[in-house]
Protein backbone atom coordinates (compact mmCIF):
# COMPACT_ATOMS: atom_id res chain seq x y z
CA UNK A 1 0.00 0.00 0.00
CA UNK A 2 1.72 3.44 -1.01
CA UNK A 3 2.22 6.21 1.72
CA UNK A 4 -0.76 8.52 0.07
CA UNK A 5 -3.65 6.06 0.84
CA UNK A 6 -5.05 2.69 -0.33
CA UNK A 7 -3.72 1.77 -4.28
CA UNK A 8 -6.37 0.28 -6.50
CA UNK A 9 -4.51 -2.38 -8.37
CA UNK A 10 -5.25 -3.00 -12.37
CA UNK A 11 -7.64 -5.76 -11.77
CA UNK A 12 -9.64 -3.80 -8.88
CA UNK A 13 -9.69 -0.82 -11.53
CA UNK A 14 -11.05 -2.74 -14.32
CA UNK A 15 -13.64 -4.50 -11.58
CA UNK A 16 -14.77 -0.48 -10.64
CA UNK A 17 -14.97 0.69 -14.04
CA UNK A 18 -17.44 -2.13 -15.15
CA UNK A 19 -19.38 -2.20 -12.41
CA UNK A 20 -19.80 1.57 -12.61
CA UNK A 21 -21.14 1.57 -16.15
CA UNK A 22 -22.84 -1.74 -15.41
CA UNK A 23 -24.85 0.27 -12.89
CA UNK A 24 -25.01 3.30 -15.32
CA UNK A 25 -26.61 0.95 -17.75
CA UNK A 26 -29.11 -0.52 -15.54
CA UNK A 27 -30.27 2.53 -14.32
CA UNK A 28 -30.37 4.25 -17.10
CA UNK A 29 -29.75 8.00 -18.28
CA UNK A 30 -29.04 10.12 -15.06
CA UNK A 31 -31.43 12.36 -13.89
CA UNK A 32 -31.57 16.29 -15.05
CA UNK A 33 -32.70 17.29 -10.92
CA UNK A 34 -31.10 19.58 -9.18
CA UNK A 35 -29.32 18.58 -6.11
CA UNK A 36 -30.46 20.62 -3.22
CA UNK A 37 -27.54 21.47 -0.33
CA UNK A 38 -29.42 20.35 2.49
CA UNK A 39 -28.29 22.01 6.20
CA UNK A 40 -25.76 24.68 6.21
CA UNK A 41 -22.34 23.07 6.51
CA UNK A 42 -18.91 23.97 7.90
CA UNK A 43 -16.42 25.96 5.46
CA UNK A 44 -14.78 23.01 3.62
CA UNK A 45 -11.42 22.10 4.01
CA UNK A 46 -10.77 20.46 1.14
CA UNK A 47 -10.72 21.25 -2.82
CA UNK A 48 -10.69 19.83 -6.07
CA UNK A 49 -7.92 20.05 -8.96
CA UNK A 50 -9.46 19.20 -12.29
CA UNK A 51 -8.34 18.28 -15.26
CA UNK A 52 -10.16 19.31 -18.43
CA UNK A 53 -9.61 16.74 -21.58
CA UNK A 54 -10.88 13.58 -20.50
CA UNK A 55 -12.35 14.30 -17.25
CA UNK A 56 -14.85 17.07 -18.13
CA UNK A 57 -15.19 17.09 -21.97
CA UNK A 58 -13.53 15.46 -25.16
CA UNK A 59 -12.50 17.22 -27.92
CA UNK A 60 -15.20 20.29 -27.64
CA UNK A 61 -17.91 17.95 -26.08
CA UNK A 62 -19.35 17.85 -22.44
CA UNK A 63 -18.70 14.53 -20.67
CA UNK A 64 -22.65 13.93 -19.58
CA UNK A 65 -21.05 12.79 -16.29
CA UNK A 66 -19.56 16.21 -16.09
CA UNK A 67 -22.67 18.23 -15.97
CA UNK A 68 -24.04 15.76 -12.86
CA UNK A 69 -20.46 16.64 -10.84
CA UNK A 70 -21.37 20.56 -11.33
CA UNK A 71 -25.09 19.92 -10.39
CA UNK A 72 -23.34 18.26 -7.10
CA UNK A 73 -20.74 20.75 -6.61
CA UNK A 74 -23.29 23.63 -6.65
CA UNK A 75 -25.76 25.25 -3.90
CA UNK A 76 -29.20 26.78 -4.57
CA UNK A 77 -27.71 30.11 -5.72
CA UNK A 78 -25.22 28.45 -8.40
CA UNK A 79 -22.43 29.21 -6.57
CA UNK A 80 -19.69 26.92 -6.03
CA UNK A 81 -19.70 24.87 -2.34
CA UNK A 82 -15.82 24.04 -2.23
CA UNK A 83 -13.15 25.42 -3.87
CA UNK A 84 -12.33 24.24 -7.66
CA UNK A 85 -9.66 24.74 -9.62
CA UNK A 86 -8.99 23.35 -13.73
CA UNK A 87 -5.74 22.03 -14.24
CA UNK A 88 -5.16 21.40 -17.80
CA UNK A 89 -1.98 20.64 -20.20
CA UNK A 90 -3.77 22.52 -22.98
CA UNK A 91 -2.14 26.11 -23.74
CA UNK A 92 -3.06 26.88 -27.15
CA UNK A 93 -6.05 29.69 -25.44
CA UNK A 94 -5.95 32.20 -23.32
CA UNK A 95 -6.72 31.71 -19.48
CA UNK A 96 -10.22 33.70 -19.87
CA UNK A 97 -11.24 32.39 -23.25
CA UNK A 98 -11.16 29.14 -21.28
CA UNK A 99 -13.01 30.07 -18.68
CA UNK A 100 -15.49 31.57 -20.67
CA UNK A 101 -15.43 27.61 -22.86
CA UNK A 102 -16.09 25.96 -19.27
CA UNK A 103 -18.87 28.48 -18.40
CA UNK A 104 -21.12 27.47 -21.41
CA UNK A 105 -20.14 23.75 -21.08
CA UNK A 106 -20.38 23.24 -17.38
CA UNK A 107 -23.43 25.61 -16.58
CA UNK A 108 -21.13 27.09 -14.17
CA UNK A 109 -19.79 30.36 -13.97
CA UNK A 110 -15.62 30.07 -14.23
CA UNK A 111 -13.39 33.16 -13.59
CA UNK A 112 -10.23 33.03 -15.21
CA UNK A 113 -8.08 32.80 -12.07
CA UNK A 114 -9.84 29.07 -11.75
CA UNK A 115 -8.12 27.96 -14.50
CA UNK A 116 -4.36 27.10 -14.79
CA UNK A 117 -3.02 26.34 -18.41
CA UNK A 118 0.08 24.64 -18.72
CA UNK A 119 2.33 27.58 -19.05
CA UNK A 120 0.68 29.51 -16.23
CA UNK A 121 3.45 29.16 -13.81
CA UNK A 122 5.82 31.06 -15.89
CA UNK A 123 4.58 34.03 -14.66
CA UNK A 124 6.98 33.01 -11.49
CA UNK A 125 9.72 33.38 -13.77
CA UNK A 126 10.41 36.88 -13.91
CA UNK A 127 14.25 37.14 -13.76
CA UNK A 128 13.00 36.56 -18.46
CA UNK A 129 10.42 38.45 -18.32
CA UNK A 130 12.17 41.20 -20.00
CA UNK A 131 14.45 39.23 -21.86
CA UNK A 132 13.99 38.59 -26.01
CA UNK A 133 12.45 35.12 -26.19
CA UNK A 134 11.43 33.01 -28.89
CA UNK A 135 8.42 31.96 -28.26
CA UNK A 136 6.98 28.37 -29.78
CA UNK A 137 3.52 27.07 -29.83
CA UNK A 138 -0.14 27.89 -31.77
CA UNK A 139 -3.10 30.19 -31.21
CA UNK A 140 -2.55 33.40 -29.25
CA UNK A 141 1.21 32.73 -28.64
CA UNK A 142 2.12 36.44 -28.19
CA UNK A 143 -0.82 37.06 -26.02
CA UNK A 144 -0.11 34.17 -23.91
CA UNK A 145 3.11 34.93 -23.39
CA UNK A 146 2.76 38.02 -22.74
CA UNK A 147 -0.01 37.84 -20.03
CA UNK A 148 2.72 35.81 -18.62
CA UNK A 149 4.95 38.45 -17.96
CA UNK A 150 7.01 38.57 -21.11
CA UNK A 151 7.51 41.57 -22.89
CA UNK A 152 9.36 41.08 -25.87
CA UNK A 153 8.84 37.61 -27.50
CA UNK A 154 9.44 36.80 -31.32
CA UNK A 155 7.45 34.37 -32.75
CA UNK A 156 8.42 31.85 -35.24
CA UNK A 157 7.68 33.47 -38.58
CA UNK A 158 9.12 36.59 -37.56
CA UNK A 159 11.97 34.48 -37.06
CA UNK A 160 11.55 32.58 -40.39
CA UNK A 161 10.99 35.91 -42.12
CA UNK A 162 13.92 37.44 -40.85
CA UNK A 163 16.07 34.74 -41.99
CA UNK A 164 14.40 33.21 -44.87
CA UNK A 165 17.61 30.61 -45.69
CA UNK A 166 17.19 28.84 -42.51
CA UNK A 167 13.82 26.84 -43.37
CA UNK A 168 14.23 24.74 -45.90
CA UNK A 169 12.13 21.58 -45.65
CA UNK A 170 9.44 22.97 -47.88
CA UNK A 171 10.70 23.27 -51.29
CA UNK A 172 7.27 25.20 -52.02
CA UNK A 173 8.76 27.51 -49.51
CA UNK A 174 12.10 27.93 -50.30
CA UNK A 175 13.35 31.02 -52.27
CA UNK A 176 14.77 31.01 -55.26
CA UNK A 177 17.11 33.82 -54.82
CA UNK A 178 19.86 34.07 -51.92
CA UNK A 179 18.66 37.42 -50.20
CA UNK A 180 21.12 39.76 -48.34
CA UNK A 181 22.51 39.28 -44.84
CA UNK A 182 20.55 40.47 -42.16
CA UNK A 183 23.14 42.12 -38.90
CA UNK A 184 19.84 44.49 -37.43
CA UNK A 185 18.58 41.23 -36.05
CA UNK A 186 18.95 41.76 -32.20
CA UNK A 187 19.88 38.35 -30.60
CA UNK A 188 17.41 35.90 -28.90
CA UNK A 189 18.26 35.31 -25.22
CA UNK A 190 16.34 32.35 -24.34
CA UNK A 191 13.21 30.18 -25.56
CA UNK A 192 9.44 29.21 -24.63
CA UNK A 193 7.71 26.35 -25.53
CA UNK A 194 4.36 26.95 -24.77
CA UNK A 195 2.35 23.88 -26.93
CA UNK A 196 3.24 22.20 -29.78
CA UNK A 197 3.33 24.16 -33.04
CA UNK A 198 1.90 23.20 -36.18
CA UNK A 199 4.96 22.83 -38.60
CA UNK A 200 7.15 20.87 -36.09
CA UNK A 201 9.32 20.58 -38.32
CA UNK A 202 10.19 25.18 -39.07
CA UNK A 203 10.12 24.63 -35.43
CA UNK A 204 12.34 22.25 -34.32
CA UNK A 205 14.75 22.99 -37.07
CA UNK A 206 14.61 27.36 -36.18
CA UNK A 207 15.06 26.38 -32.15
CA UNK A 208 17.91 24.07 -33.15
CA UNK A 209 19.34 27.19 -34.84
CA UNK A 210 18.84 29.88 -31.80
CA UNK A 211 20.18 27.42 -29.30
CA UNK A 212 23.59 26.25 -31.38
CA UNK A 213 24.42 29.72 -32.57
CA UNK A 214 23.46 31.51 -28.78
CA UNK A 215 20.76 33.64 -30.04
CA UNK A 216 21.88 34.64 -33.24
CA UNK A 217 21.04 32.15 -36.61
CA UNK A 218 22.13 34.52 -39.30
CA UNK A 219 25.67 33.97 -38.25
CA UNK A 220 26.46 30.61 -36.70
CA UNK A 221 28.90 29.53 -34.28
CA UNK A 222 31.93 27.14 -35.25
CA UNK A 223 31.19 25.40 -31.69
CA UNK A 224 27.66 25.75 -29.95
CA UNK A 225 27.82 27.15 -26.25
CA UNK A 226 27.00 24.94 -23.76
CA UNK A 227 24.99 25.61 -21.46
CA UNK A 228 22.91 26.87 -23.84
CA UNK A 229 20.05 29.36 -23.76
CA UNK A 230 18.13 29.45 -20.99
CA UNK A 231 14.81 27.23 -22.33
CA UNK A 232 11.08 27.60 -20.50
CA UNK A 233 8.87 24.50 -21.47
CA UNK A 234 5.35 23.64 -20.56
CA UNK A 235 3.06 20.59 -21.00
CA UNK A 236 5.09 16.88 -20.92
CA UNK A 237 1.88 15.30 -22.03
CA UNK A 238 3.38 12.80 -24.46
CA UNK A 239 -0.19 11.71 -25.57
CA UNK A 240 -3.58 13.79 -25.25
CA UNK A 241 -7.46 12.28 -25.54
CA UNK A 242 -9.58 13.96 -28.26
CA UNK A 243 -12.71 12.78 -30.00
CA UNK A 244 -10.29 10.47 -31.65
CA UNK A 245 -10.43 6.33 -30.84
CA UNK A 246 -6.89 6.74 -30.51
CA UNK A 247 -4.64 8.76 -28.06
CA UNK A 248 -3.19 11.66 -29.86
CA UNK A 249 0.72 13.23 -29.60
CA UNK A 250 1.23 16.43 -26.93
CA UNK A 251 3.74 18.39 -26.60
CA UNK A 252 5.68 15.91 -24.58
CA UNK A 253 6.03 14.36 -28.00
CA UNK A 254 7.58 17.07 -29.87
CA UNK A 255 9.57 17.90 -26.63
CA UNK A 256 11.30 14.14 -26.80
CA UNK A 257 12.02 14.90 -30.91
CA UNK A 258 13.86 17.88 -29.46
CA UNK A 259 16.14 16.83 -26.50
CA UNK A 260 16.62 13.68 -29.61
CA UNK A 261 18.09 16.08 -31.85
CA UNK A 262 19.95 18.03 -29.63
CA UNK A 263 21.48 15.56 -28.25
CA UNK A 264 22.34 13.71 -31.41
CA UNK A 265 23.38 16.91 -32.67
CA UNK A 266 25.60 18.17 -30.02
CA UNK A 267 26.08 15.14 -27.75
CA UNK A 268 24.91 16.55 -24.88
CA UNK A 269 21.72 16.68 -23.08
CA UNK A 270 19.08 19.55 -23.93
CA UNK A 271 18.23 21.55 -20.41
CA UNK A 272 15.46 23.35 -19.36
CA UNK A 273 15.60 25.93 -17.03
CA UNK A 274 11.68 25.69 -16.11
CA UNK A 275 9.65 22.52 -17.23
CA UNK A 276 5.77 22.86 -15.76
CA UNK A 277 2.29 21.27 -16.70
CA UNK A 278 1.52 18.38 -14.62
CA UNK A 279 2.83 16.15 -13.71
CA UNK A 280 5.60 19.13 -12.44
CA UNK A 281 5.27 19.96 -8.92
CA UNK A 282 5.86 23.26 -9.61
CA UNK A 283 2.27 23.28 -11.57
CA UNK A 284 0.42 21.71 -7.98
CA UNK A 285 2.24 24.55 -6.19
CA UNK A 286 0.67 27.01 -8.17
CA UNK A 287 -2.53 25.46 -8.61
CA UNK A 288 -2.37 25.01 -4.44
CA UNK A 289 -1.92 29.27 -4.14
CA UNK A 290 -5.09 29.28 -6.36
CA UNK A 291 -7.06 27.40 -4.66
CA UNK A 292 -6.03 28.93 -1.57
CA UNK A 293 -7.17 32.43 -2.40
CA UNK A 294 -10.20 31.24 -4.09
CA UNK A 295 -11.15 30.07 -0.65
CA UNK A 296 -10.17 33.41 0.78
CA UNK A 297 -12.39 34.92 -1.29
CA UNK A 298 -15.54 32.97 -0.52
CA UNK A 299 -14.46 33.87 3.34
CA UNK A 300 -14.04 30.18 3.59
CA UNK A 301 -11.94 30.95 7.03
CA UNK A 302 -10.24 27.15 7.44
CA UNK A 303 -7.20 26.20 6.19
CA UNK A 304 -7.89 23.86 2.48
CA UNK A 305 -5.94 20.39 3.99
CA UNK A 306 -7.04 17.97 1.28
CA UNK A 307 -6.64 18.68 -2.59
CA UNK A 308 -7.93 16.32 -4.58
CA UNK A 309 -6.52 15.91 -7.99
CA UNK A 310 -9.24 14.37 -10.87
CA UNK A 311 -8.04 12.88 -14.25
CA UNK A 312 -7.49 10.31 -16.51
CA UNK A 313 -3.97 10.15 -18.00
CA UNK A 314 -1.79 8.26 -15.33
CA UNK A 315 1.33 9.41 -16.59
CA UNK A 316 0.51 13.61 -15.90
CA UNK A 317 -2.53 13.47 -13.51
CA UNK A 318 -2.22 10.32 -11.46
CA UNK A 319 2.10 10.76 -11.62
CA UNK A 320 1.72 14.28 -10.54
CA UNK A 321 -0.98 14.23 -7.45
CA UNK A 322 1.27 11.21 -6.18
CA UNK A 323 4.28 13.10 -6.82
CA UNK A 324 2.81 16.30 -4.53
CA UNK A 325 1.50 14.53 -2.16
CA UNK A 326 4.84 12.99 -1.74
CA UNK A 327 6.25 16.14 -1.68
CA UNK A 328 3.88 17.95 0.77
CA UNK A 329 4.55 14.87 3.13
CA UNK A 330 8.48 15.43 3.03
CA UNK A 331 7.84 18.99 3.14
CA UNK A 332 6.02 18.84 6.76
CA UNK A 333 8.55 16.34 7.72
CA UNK A 334 11.91 17.61 6.69
CA UNK A 335 11.15 20.82 4.98
CA UNK A 336 10.58 21.77 1.28
CA UNK A 337 13.06 19.32 -1.28
CA UNK A 338 15.34 20.76 -3.93
CA UNK A 339 13.75 19.04 -7.06
CA UNK A 340 14.94 20.89 -10.15
CA UNK A 341 13.48 22.25 -13.42
CA UNK A 342 10.15 21.44 -12.49
CA UNK A 343 10.08 21.99 -8.63
CA UNK A 344 8.45 24.71 -6.84
CA UNK A 345 9.81 28.78 -7.25
CA UNK A 346 8.69 29.11 -3.54
CA UNK A 347 9.33 28.18 -0.19
CA UNK A 348 6.29 29.69 1.69
CA UNK A 349 5.03 27.46 4.43
CA UNK A 350 1.75 25.23 2.96
CA UNK A 351 -1.37 24.83 4.45
CA UNK A 352 -2.15 21.53 2.33
CA UNK A 353 -1.42 18.18 3.62
CA UNK A 354 -2.49 15.76 0.93
CA UNK A 355 -3.34 15.63 -2.66
CA UNK A 356 -5.44 12.17 -3.69
CA UNK A 357 -5.52 11.19 -6.97
CA UNK A 358 -8.82 9.76 -8.13
CA UNK A 359 -8.61 8.04 -11.54
CA UNK A 360 -11.28 8.63 -14.15
CA UNK A 361 -12.24 5.76 -17.10
CA UNK A 362 -13.39 8.62 -19.39
CA UNK A 363 -10.59 9.78 -21.30
CA UNK A 364 -6.62 7.82 -21.68
CA UNK A 365 -7.02 6.05 -19.44
CA UNK A 366 -9.14 3.10 -20.69
CA UNK A 367 -9.00 -0.44 -18.47
CA UNK A 368 -10.49 -2.44 -21.18
CA UNK A 369 -7.17 -0.97 -23.93
CA UNK A 370 -4.53 -3.74 -24.09
CA UNK A 371 -2.35 -0.73 -24.83
CA UNK A 372 -3.17 1.03 -21.20
CA UNK A 373 -0.48 3.78 -19.33
CA UNK A 374 -1.79 1.43 -15.55
CA UNK A 375 1.18 -0.25 -14.68
CA UNK A 376 0.69 -4.01 -14.99
CA UNK A 377 0.61 -5.53 -11.12
CA UNK A 378 3.06 -9.07 -11.57
CA UNK A 379 3.65 -8.93 -14.95
CA UNK A 380 5.59 -6.76 -17.31
CA UNK A 381 5.69 -3.19 -17.02
CA UNK A 382 4.05 -1.13 -20.18
CA UNK A 383 7.25 1.79 -21.73
CA UNK A 384 6.92 4.94 -19.76
CA UNK A 385 5.31 7.56 -21.00
CA UNK A 386 6.70 10.27 -18.73
CA UNK A 387 9.11 13.01 -19.01
CA UNK A 388 13.08 12.23 -19.50
CA UNK A 389 13.35 14.44 -16.56
CA UNK A 390 10.99 12.52 -13.98
CA UNK A 391 12.50 9.53 -12.67
CA UNK A 392 10.15 6.29 -13.34
CA UNK A 393 8.47 5.15 -10.10
CA UNK A 394 5.11 2.87 -10.76
CA UNK A 395 3.58 3.59 -7.60
CA UNK A 396 3.67 7.20 -8.50
CA UNK A 397 1.28 6.12 -11.24
CA UNK A 398 -1.25 4.18 -9.34
CA UNK A 399 -4.33 6.01 -8.20
CA UNK A 400 -5.60 6.26 -4.62
CA UNK A 401 -9.06 5.98 -6.12
CA UNK A 402 -10.66 4.60 -9.45
CA UNK A 403 -13.87 5.71 -10.45
CA UNK A 404 -16.10 5.33 -13.91
CA UNK A 405 -16.42 9.54 -14.13
CA UNK A 406 -15.84 12.67 -13.25
CA UNK A 407 -19.19 12.81 -11.01
CA UNK A 408 -18.72 9.44 -9.27
CA UNK A 409 -15.49 11.31 -8.34
CA UNK A 410 -17.02 13.92 -6.19
CA UNK A 411 -19.84 11.57 -4.72
CA UNK A 412 -16.84 9.74 -3.72
CA UNK A 413 -14.79 12.96 -2.27
CA UNK A 414 -18.19 13.93 -0.68
CA UNK A 415 -18.35 10.87 1.24
CA UNK A 416 -14.78 10.88 2.26
CA UNK A 417 -15.38 14.25 3.54
CA UNK A 418 -18.95 13.69 5.16
CA UNK A 419 -20.96 16.21 2.91
CA UNK A 420 -24.38 15.57 1.76
CA UNK A 421 -24.56 15.86 -2.29
CA UNK A 422 -28.10 15.61 -2.51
Amino acid sequence: MAAWGCVASLGAARWLCWRAARAAALLGRPSRRSYAVGPAQSPPTFGFLLDIDGVLVRGHRVIPAALEAFRRLMNSQGQLRVPVVFVTNAGNSLQHSKAQELSALLGCEVDADQVILSHSPMKLFSEYHEKRMLVSGQGPVVENAQGLGFRNVVTMDELRMAFPLLDMVDLERRLKTTPLPRNDFPPIEGVLLLGEPVRWETSLQLIMDVLLSNGSPGTGLATPPYPHLPILASNMDLLWMAEAKMPRFGHGTFLLCLETIYQKVTGKELRYEGLMGKPSILTYQYAQDLIRRQAERRGWVAPIRKLYAVGDNPTSDIYGANLFHQYLQKATRDGAPELGAGGPRQQQPSASQSCISILVCTGVYNPSNPQSTEPVLGGEQPPFHGHRDLFFSPGLMEASHVVNDVNEAVQLVFREEGWASE
